[in-house]
């Protein structure tokens, strides 16, 4: 039987023809910059015309190791001639090596393989109030989770009943109950909020989505002192901060701190396929019994062996090092920039840095579009804040030339 393949799916489209085709057949629930990737390696991308883009945003840190990465590339390719789904009906022969590597980098005892960010997020909450129920003892359906004020942990509508952010929250209720919002980087408000109903304390170490917010020193070490004084959880969310881009393999190891649950998910997959995690101590996951939590794909022979290919590469600290030395370096042309006036402020920490502009020289929305006319790809958050996230496998010359076009667009 010969088949033949519409025309429209096999000829070349430009750039314009391309976003415009998108309109009619996509929900419009992303406004993205008008740049069309057809494809992409290391920290640059290429558009449909040929025109070559350094990558600054890494996909919200899931291309931490950049784009096709030879080890990842290498371990997709060799597990696609093998299986790559089994659900876990079965075992497969990838995921406990993936599950003990994971264990042994975070310090932690046991994994629950799920797919996205999100997943792992709500995962993470109905572990936490079985917990407490369980094994806390809190009375059943009072368990609360604590969170701060300008999270973001994805977008279920679980996750957007507790977000402070309108744009994710309006129009979406009637909205979860069990949820007590404290400001972000106030012990003492977190203190107040904590009580015996309180299962977990859920927060990330920094604040992606808000602009790269990163709280005192000793907060994360007060939270994880509090939280074992009250008998509640410490959840910490590193699905944007962890596995290398702070310059640590997790944010919380720069105060020595170890969670009792950790939120791993984005870099996790190496750019390739959608993997996240819950690691936790042993007692935490242990309440779960067969039939209770669940996902088809999650732990999936493909997703496992990718895994467990971006823990290879972590376990060798060239990652977290790379970051540190980099993000000095960067950390240093931006307090440069800064001098010159175009930015009010700035917070990095690794290869990772939130900058506000001045807003008379524009929303961070037109500052992307100026630095996307230069070659350099970035995203912006709320107001004139722009999000630096480049590939930790990104060169210092390459930085460099990023950074110079900042400073061309700020001038």
């Amino acid at each position: 039987m010969t088949t033949t393949v519409p025309a429209s799916s096999v000829e070349a489209r430009s750039s314009a023809q391309l976003i415009g085709a998108e309109a009619p057949v996509l929900a419009h629930n992303y406004h993205p910059l008008p740049v069309v990737v057809a494809r992409a390696e290391g920290s640059w991308v290429e558009d449909v015309e040929g025109r070559r883009y350094l990558d600054l945003l890494a996909g919200y840190s899931a291309l931490n190791f950049g784009h096709r990465h030879p080890a990842l590339i290498d371990a997709a390719h060799r597990q696609l001639d093998r299986v790559t789904l089994t659900s876990r009906a079965f075992h497969s022969d990838r995921l406990a090596g993936f599950a003990e590597r994971l264990a042994e980098l975070t310090g932690l005892d046991m994994v629950l393989p799920m797919n996205t960010g999100a997943e792992a997020v709500e995962s993470a909450v109905k572990v936490a109030r079985k917990w407490a129920y369980e094994v806390k003892g809190v009375p059943a359906d009072r368990a609360t989770i604590v969170v701060a004020d300008g999270n973001f942990h994805g977008r279920t509508t679980t996750i957007v009943s507790f977000s402070t952010d309108a744009t994710a929250r309006d129009g979406f209720g009637p909205f979860t109950p069990g949820f007590r919002v404290v400001p972000y980087n106030d012990l003492a408000a977190l203190e107040a909020a904590v009580d015996e109903t309180t299962a977990a304390v859920l927060i990330e170490p920094i604040q992606g989505e808000a602009g790269v917010v990163i709280p005192d020193d000793g907060y994360l070490t007060g939270v994880r002192e509090l939280t074992r004084r009250a008998g509640c959880l410490f959840i910490a969310d590193e699905i944007q901060s962890g596995l290398g881009r702070t310059g640590r393999t997790l944010a919380v190891d720069h105060e020595s701190v170890v969670p009792d649950v950790v939120l791993l998910g984005k870099a996790l997959g190496g750019g390739i396929v959608p993997v996240s995690a819950v690691v936790a101590r042993r007692e935490v996951l242990g309440v779960l019994r067969p039939g209770e939590h669940g996902s088809t794909f999650g732990g999936n022979p493909l997703s496992a062996a990718v895994g467990s290919a971006v823990v290879d590469l972590l376990a060798t600290g060239e990652y977290q090092r790379r970051a540190a030395e980099l993000g000095a370096v960067l950390d240093r042309e931006l307090a440069e920039i800064g001098r010159a006036g175009a930015v009010t402020a700035y917070r990095a920490r690794g290869l990772w840095a939130g900058v506000d502009i001045d807003p008379a020289l524009g929303t961070g929305r037109q500052i992307s579009e100026r630095l996307l006319a230069e070659g350099v790809l970035v995203k912006d958050t709320h107001g004139s804040t722009i999000r630096l996230a480049p590939p930790l496998t990104i060169t210092e010359d390459e930085l460099g030339t990023a950074l110079a076009a900042l400073r061309k667009v700020l001038a």
